[in-house]
């Protein structure tokens, strides 16, 4: 069954047209000049502010004039990751969507739902004949997963709307009215280098086959990250007294996703293999037990490898590479006292580049207070300051405070129960979303998030429930239908 037939057919069609281009962060040119032909196309007010963020605008249909504009939100760049066996390319291939039951999946890469979902709701709206709906501007935000900048270089007066619906939310019983705020930790360290020794020969560590996801909204569900595996394997050997010294290491890809691969070269004194292969074992043997429920499909492998390569790591540099990595805080820094269930800060090391003599790591803190935010990245900038590395912490974004005398929430409450007869969950949530910024901006504006159930974003096992983007369509229209007058 083609994604095309699947109902709402408006939506699911505006999505796959959506996905057929190419929309990676900070390289969104092809979407966004595909938003501006869509609107155009339409004969609506249609244009481009100057950081690149598209607003589309459409007056109230009839007998609607009289209630409050309200700005449709969703930002139109997506992750882009693949599995390592799917061959594809992000640059010039659409998104290929599988049908599978009650969900819509792609094939081996991330499948755009987030926010690509919420993308296509807005369209849909524009480009209907049938909806009853208040005036509406659309505010397309370009490059939200890699820094929010399209948020962060808004031009308010572009808008007149006084009510700000994100729909930007991956559970269809959430109505989400605060964020975590974030900032990024880049580190860089310049190492020694030896040339590799006739007696040495080369392996390949490979972590691979981890869950990954989404490192705010999946942050506390206990998942591994393959950078620190990673480093736990090298720690040990290295512990062991096993005699080897690193080539390189390529660990994770993007700042917001928790990493799922890593790949390194050693190489390893030709009179320590018997010690490598049983320090190895032991070391992968204890880590499979601690994520066996959960990290069902985790592999950790050591193989013969060749390499390019002529340099390796001197020993004193290789203890300050993993000692940092095995000291530097990941996950869970604090639980909030005030929401139960809510992740307050945490941190996740995202990515792991040894190569050629520099060694960097990529973090990103997030979190819902700001004094605990500059904590979390204190922790994890601190041991790089001891080894002398260089250490940029910017990117740094607002988190979005709740409003508990929000009008629109009030009422979004009302509708969810009078359509599904039961109370949706309020909540606040781990993720960076961009009201934060937005209200910044926008400081009248009343806002609140939803959406449809999404799963696992930020990662090729990433689907979107086809009966939940039912549900989320309806509510969707009927809140346009009950937006309060002027």
């Amino acid at each position: 069954m083609s994604v095309r037939n699947v109902e709402p057919k408006i939506l699911w069609n505006n999505f796959a047209d959506l996905n057929a281009v190419p929309r990676a962060s900070k390289k969104e040119d092809q979407v966004i000049a595909f938003m501006l032909k869509f609107g155009n196309d339409l004969n609506l007010e249609t244009f481009q502010d100057e950081i690149g963020n598209v607003i589309i605008k459409k007056p109230a249909s009839s007998g609607m004039e009289g209630r409050k504009t309200v700005i449709l939100q969703s930002h139109i760049d997506m992750v882009h990751q693949k599995n390592n066996d799917t061959n594809f390319d992000f640059a010039t291939q659409g998104i290929d969507m599988i049908v599978d039951g009650d969900w819509v999946k792609a094939n081996g890469t991330t499948l755009g739902a987030d926010n690509g979902i919420g993308v296509a709701a807005i369209m849909s709206v524009l480009a209907s004949s049938e909806i009853k709906h208040p005036a509406i501007e659309g505010m397309f935000t370009i490059d939200e997963e890699t820094g929010m900048t399209g948020a962060i270089n808004l031009d308010p007066s572009n808008f007149q709307g006084e009510i700000l619906l994100n729909l930007d939310t991956e559970d269809d019983d959430e109505l989400s009215i605060g964020c975590a705020g974030g900032i990024d930790t880049n580190t860089s360290y310049n190492y020694v280098t030896q040339e590799i020794l006739s007696n040495y020969t080369c392996y390949e560590i490979s972590v691979k086959g981890l869950i990954g996801g989404h490192s705010g909204m999946d942050i506390d569900k206990g998942r591994g990250n393959a950078n620190k595996i990673m480093n736990r394997v090298m720690y040990h050997l290295m512990t062991r007294a096993v005699d080897f010294q690193i080539i390189s290491i390529d660990g994770g890809s993007l700042r917001n996703a928790i990493p799922r691969e890593s790949n390194a070269l050693i190489a390893v004194e030709k009179e320590a293999l018997d010690e490598l292969s049983n320090s190895f074992e032991s070391i992968v043997a204890s880590i499979a037990d601690e994520f066996k429920l959960i990290e069902k499909n985790l592999t950790i492998s050591l193989s013969k490898a060749v390499t390019a390569s002529s340099r390796m790591t001197e020993s004193m540099e290789r203890n300050k590479i993993i000692e940092v990595i095995q000291a530097v805080h990941n996950g869970v820094f604090r639980m909030s006292p005030d929401i139960e269930g809510l992740v307050e800060s945490s941190s996740s090391l995202a990515r792991v580049i040894v190569k050629d003599g520099e060694f960097i790591a990529q973090f990103l803190q997030r979190s819902s207070v700001e004094s605990s935010r500059d904590d979390v990245a204190n922790a994890v900038r601190s041991p790089f300051d001891l080894i002398g590395a260089d250490v940029i912490q910017d990117g740094e974004y607002p988190g979005w405070q709740p409003n508990s005398e929000s009008e629109i929430l009030d009422i979004m409450r009302e509708l969810y129960i009078k359509n599904f007869n039961e109370e949706p969950q309020v909540k606040a949530c781990h993720a960076g979303l961009e009201c934060g910024i937005l209200s910044e901006h926008l400081p009248d504006v009343d806002m609140i998030s939803f959406g449809p159930n999404i799963r696992a974003p930020h990662s090729p096992d990433e689907k979107c429930q086809i009966s939940s983007v039912q549900k989320f369509w309806k509510y969707l229209l009927s809140a346009l239908e009950v937006t309060p007058v002027k």
